[in-house]
């Protein structure tokens, strides 16, 4: 009969997925996840088949499920706006002028480190990028209506840049945190929805 779990897959989870969030993939050696789960090897692999990888890939699913909801925030509301686009943006900027919100979004460190030779992790990844973008489109479109941006505003396109623009305002943050220069970037991508 074999013998029950000692360790809770959940909890397991949320470890590792702080782990790659804060150093990466390719830096998360098996022994790391050991060490800061307790869980023996083969506990962790009879627990996730398929090792590291699955277990990156779960901690993927998990960010997903748990910190993405928070980050969106009233953006995901069905009366969003603008105004809850422009809470997203100036909640990255604010993200990145700590030191914690350096280390960025697992999602968007994932597609740099991982996306363009990992089909699982990119499509995970991409699943992230169309969520955002319906709720930037979502929300344009109830700004259209409002009269808050141009009437002629293709809220689609416009979506997509403003997805674009906040990825690449991560991954800028990173190496440079300076507050005028992301602020600078956000205006500027606001400024073409007038």
């Amino acid at each position: 009969m074999p013998r029950p779990r000692e360790f809770e897959p959940d909890a397991v989870l949320n470890v590792a997925m702080l782990r790659f969030w804060a150093r990466g993939y390719r830096a998360v050696s098996v022994e790391d996840l050991v060490k800061a789960t307790g869980v023996k090897p083969g506990s962790l692999y009879s627990a996730f088949p398929g090792g590291k990888r699955a277990l990156f890939l779960k901690s993927l699913e998990r960010y997903a499920k748990l910190i993405v909801p928070q980050k969106l925030g009233e953006l995901e509301a069905s009366d969003a706006s603008l105004g809850e686009v422009r809470g997203y943006f100036d909640g990255l900027v604010r993200d990145l002028l700590s030191p914690e919100g350096r280390q960025g979004c697992l999602l968007v460190n994932t597609a740099i480190e991982n996306a363009a030779e990992d089909d699982e992790a990119a499509a995970v990844v991409r699943g992230h990028l169309a969520r955002l973008e319906r709720c930037m489109t979502h929300a344009l479109e109830n700004a259209a209506r409002r009269g808050q941006v141009r009437a002629s505003l293709d809220c689609s396109g416009s979506a997509k840049l403003l997805v674009a623009t906040c990825q690449g305002l991560m991954v800028v943050g990173k190496a440079n945190p300076d507050e005028k220069l992301l602020r600078a970037i956000v205006d500027n991508a606001f400024a073409a929805l007038a």
